[in-house]
């Protein structure tokens, strides 16, 4: 692959950066499409483009791109890639199924725990000096009822995790999966309202847009909790806003936001909504498995290998 030029349209880590500039004319654009390109940095030569599936990159910018071969995106998301173009164009779309998916289902638990046990608002009590008032029960996960929306990789392994704590799972998907773990629910209204928490860990894009949406969120009642590792896009932000001020939810924890990375005031002030930057999937082990799967991809297209994790056009 020596000297195949490659632009970088989202940051990555150093050892990622450092692999790619030893094996490949890099062109880092950390902050996405660039305005201008500068000097030495020709989108004539481009063969290749590592993205992800926030920054994606669409049929107009391949068009400007006339020597582009490959697309890979830096983990298992490509939702803003158009695939069909690339299809079309004769481009290879590539991503890195499973490379995250423990981390992910790692960080769900860790906000359910965390939400339902009030360590955030527990820990800022005991350093006003309210101890002795803060010591009211909290609801636990143990026995307690668990919807995952999206019942792939990720919500697989948080499922597992769950059973540890002996929850009752449901999930929703496009299809009920034979050997999937709890009972399937059609309608992620149904599946909330047999819920005591929420977990959304479903693909993004147009067709889950705000599949999370007031309704859902009113039927999970005002005990419950939602928790999105999955994409901003999936979660009515505004809606989501609504029941917290209604009462209608308890709380709830985003990796993601719709409008990230800006995150509206009145969630960082709800002493019951966590809220991390979009880093779910970032693990030292998650970050080699992704860089490992993405290097794999160039060197098996540029050498004309089967590459294992090529996207399939709808």
């Amino acid at each position: 692959m020596s000297g195949i030029s490659v632009l970088a349209l989202i940051p990555l880590p150093d050892a990622t950066l450092d692999a790619l500039r030893r094996d490949c004319t890099l062109h880092h654009f950390p902050d996405g499409w660039p305005g201008a390109w500068p000097a030495g940095a020709d989108p004539l030569r481009v063969r290749a483009v590592v993205t992800n599936g926030s920054t994606g990159l669409s049929d107009a910018q391949m068009a400007a791109l006339p020597a582009l071969a490959i697309v890979s995106a830096f983990g298992a998301g490509y939702e803003n890639i158009d695939v069909a173009a690339a299809a079309r164009r004769g481009i290879v779309v590539t991503h890195a199924p499973g490379a995250n998916a423990a981390t992910v289902a790692d960080h769900a638990m860790g906000l359910l725990l965390a939400l339902a046990r009030g360590y955030a608002p527990l820990t800022a009590a005991v350093r006003d000096g309210r101890w002795r008032t803060s010591r009211g029960e909290r609801p636990t996960l143990t026995g307690a009822r668990l919807g995952i929306v999206g019942m792939g990789r990720i919500g697989r392994l948080i499922a597992a995790r769950a059973l540890g704590f002996d929850m009752t799972l449901g999930y929703h998907g496009r299809a009920p999966r034979a050997d999937a773990p709890g009972l399937y629910y059609a309608d992620p209204v149904e599946l909330a309202a047999a819920s005591d928490f929420l977990v959304i860990a479903c693909n993004g894009g147009p067709a889950t847009r705000h599949l999370v949406n007031r309704d859902v969120l009113h039927a999970l009642g005002p005990d419950g909790y939602v928790v999105n590792v999955s994409r901003g896009s999936v979660l009515d932000t505004r809606a989501l806003i609504g029941a917290l001020a209604d009462g209608a939810i308890a709380g709830a924890g985003l990796d993601v936001i719709d409008s990230e990375p800006e995150v509206p005031q009145v969630l960082l002030d709800h002493p019951d909504v966590l809220v991390t930057p979009h880093m779910a999937g970032r693990s030292p082990a998650s970050l080699l498995a992704q860089r490992d799967a993405l290097l794999a991809s160039l060197f098996q297209h540029f050498t004309h290998a089967p590459v294992d994790f090529a996207v399939r056009a709808a």
